[in-house]
């Protein structure tokens, strides 16, 4: 399906999306923009005293670029060697030029002043951070970054504490579950950039392009992924003899393939440079959809009113960023069974490579470690346009790649874990779920923690989650269903959830520990501590979910409700559960005492005392400040 307009004459903005600011430290800014062309930069980092920190013209050791389409360039620009003050405000201001030319142009609407700079803190010591996960553009409720927005506008204007980062914890783009005017959206961004196409093997499209113009395009991609005679002896085990597609979300009707796809996902997820560019159009997607689309085109309408200000808060606080399955595919690497049907087809393999790449380049690429040559010249050699032979390279170096995790030297040390690639996988059923890490990875997070007085440990999944939920999980796999509940959690393998609650238990073991994640759709927080020891590790996990996305309101309240009859703190029930040992003690939204899950999309809100030994939790939603207690 194409447009009957000629996108490629569309008048095209410089700054496609951007600028994020990425990783900061004393020696170090990271910021992660998109362009139309080759760009020139310079860089102004003055401190609060108006001194000059930087200024000058960023060297090619500072620059790095990749080329993703005919009009579309991505830059990573990281200036090394600095040395930025702490405690203190900083701005910058970031200036470009077109290759070649001579004018200099500043960068608007990113301030929160009446000039073109943006403001930033090194963060070092850790009072207060921002954090979420599941911001699905689609969903009927507000977006939680826009309460990124106003809490900076509310620190410049001195009335809250300055926030010193934001982590999001997975599901920042949900690249299995698009929306039909997304869709569209994304299909006109291809055209109008003249993002590279590719070829497909082992698939009913010959080429992304092909992918574009099929009849089953919009609403109906499940009946073209991947589904072939070769893989039916892992399907009889993996789905009960059931030909069904391998990706199994509920809502993949349009789940996006070609990296040309999820490159445009991300620009039109963080600003709303290139929605302004968009003819005001509609795909023939017949009457079947049309409603399905209307409704959808009213949502997606909404999200895009929110995106000067989700641009303008990303470009004014070091944001941290890390993949969760709807990054790439629902039920990503959950069994060892969805892993051989996956990477042993080739179509499936480009997809979650895809999807993988495209974490990569927008998010992967500005955390810490992430800028490493081996990814960046095999990306470099994939994206020689059209892509080729070697795209198939890239997703083999991406798919084993075992350093997507990483920390931060700050205090409390922060340590973010990838729980999707290092998995725990059972040697005895296809159909077991995986355990979130395995056991080097928990060996190494162990030898990270040994000596520290405090840790904010980020999981994906909540370490520690709701009873009941993970009971009903653990009888659906039981029987060999482990994918139709998503039972991802980690006391779901026996390995993997004694290793990491013996961390827990171990005697250097910090004694402050602070857990955040995300994942599930609702809020809450739990205060644990070790049954029958004296000095036991003061643990706080704070669960933030999701940003733009929620639980069905009615199943959750039964569901928290049930779990506080079922699994009180003096229940027998406790003692079937693996954390017996622990005592789980729940707080409470103060908006309402009785329960303990929240169930509204916003913001998280860590606070820390100076010594770390109070630690609050508040969500920042629309509708105001829900503080647990």
């Amino acid at each position: 399906m194409t447009s009957d307009v000629s996108l490629r004459d569309v008048p095209v903005p410089a700054l496609l999306s951007g600028p994020i600011l990425r990783h900061v430290s004393h020696n170090i800014l990271t910021v992660w923009i998109a362009t139309r062309e080759p760009m020139d930069w310079h860089l102004t980092v003055t401190a609060d005293d108006q001194s000059t920190v930087v200024d000058g013209q960023l060297g090619d050791d500072c620059v790095n670029a990749l080329q993703i389409g005919q009009r579309a360039w991505v830059y990573l620009l990281q200036p090394r060697d600095l040395s930025l003050p702490s405690d203190q405000e900083l701005h910058y201001r970031l200036r470009y030029r077109p290759t070649e030319t001579t004018t200099w142009h500043s960068i608007e609407g990113i301030s929160y002043a009446e000039d073109d700079t943006a403001r930033f803190r090194v963060p070092t010591t850790l009072n207060n951070v921002l954090h979420g996960s599941c911001r699905k553009p689609h969903h009927d409720s507000d977006d939680g970054l826009l309460q990124v927005d106003r809490r900076l506008q509310q620190a410049h204007n001195q009335q809250v504490a300055f926030p010193d980062l934001l982590m999001m914890s997975g599901d920042q783009v949900y690249a299995d579950d698009v929306a039909g005017p997304m869709l569209w959206a994304i299909q006109q961004t291809i055209d109008m950039l003249g993002l590279f196409e590719e070829q497909f093997e082992g698939a009913i499209v010959s080429d992304s392009q092909a992918l574009r113009q099929h009849p089953h395009s919009f609403y109906q991609r499940h009946l073209m992924l991947p589904k072939t005679a070769a893989m039916k002896h892992v399907y009889r085990t993996f789905f009960a003899a059931k030909r069904k597609p391998v990706f199994t979300s509920v809502n993949a009707n349009n789940h996006l393939v070609s990296f040309s796809e999820m490159m445009a996902l991300y620009l039109l997820s963080w600003s709303p440079n290139v929605w302004q560019c968009l003819p005001d159009s509609n795909p023939d997607i017949g009457p079947a959809f049309q409603a399905q689309y209307d409704k959808e085109a009213k949502l997606i309408n909404g999200f895009r009113q929110g995106l000067a200000e989700v641009r303008r808060a990303l470009a004014n606080i070091p944001c941290y960023m890390i993949f969760d399955d709807h990054d790439v595919t629902d039920d990503w690497n959950l069994t060892r069974g969805w892993e051989e049907a996956v990477y042993q087809q080739p179509f499936a393999r480009r997809i979650v490579g895809n999807a993988l790449a495209a974490y990569w380049v927008c998010q992967g690429w500005g955390n810490p470690g992430g800028n490493t040559d081996a990814l960046k010249n095999s990306a470099r050699q994939a994206l020689s346009a059209p892509l080729g032979s070697e795209q198939d390279a890239w997703i083999d170096t991406l798919l084993d790649w075992d350093e997507w995790d990483y920390h931060l030297d700050t205090t409390p040390k922060m340590i973010v874990l990838d729980t999707r690639t290092q998995r725990w996988r059972s040697e005895s059923s296809l159909t077991k779920p995986s355990g979130l890490m395995d056991w080097e990875k928990l060996c190494d997070l162990q030898q990270q923690l040994i000596g520290q007085p405090s840790v904010i440990l980020v999981s994906a999944a909540p370490i520690f989650g709701v009873k009941l939920i993970e009971t009903i999980q653990r009888i659906f796999t039981f029987f060999g269903k482990a994918l139709t509940v998503d039972a991802e959690n980690w006391m779901a393998h026996k390995g993997t959830a004694s290793v990491m609650l013996n961390i827990f238990r171990h005697q250097k073991t910090p004694p402050h520990f602070i857990i955040l994640s995300g994942d599930v759709h609702y809020s809450f927080v739990y205060d644990i501590s070790l049954r029958f020891r004296r000095n036991s590790p003061r643990i706080t996990q704070i669960t933030s979910s999701g940003i733009k996305n929620t639980f069905p309101h009615g199943l959750l309240r039964w569901l928290d409700r049930l779990n506080r009859v079922l699994y009180h703190r003096r229940s027998p029930l406790n003692w079937f559960t693996q954390r017996r040992r622990m005592v789980v003690r729940h707080r409470h939204p103060d908006d309402h005492p009785t329960r303990t899950l929240l169930n509204r999309s916003g913001i998280g809100l860590l606070s820390l005392s100076e010594k770390n030994n109070k630690v609050g939790a508040e969500s920042l939603t629309s509708s105001g400040t829900v503080r647990f207690k």
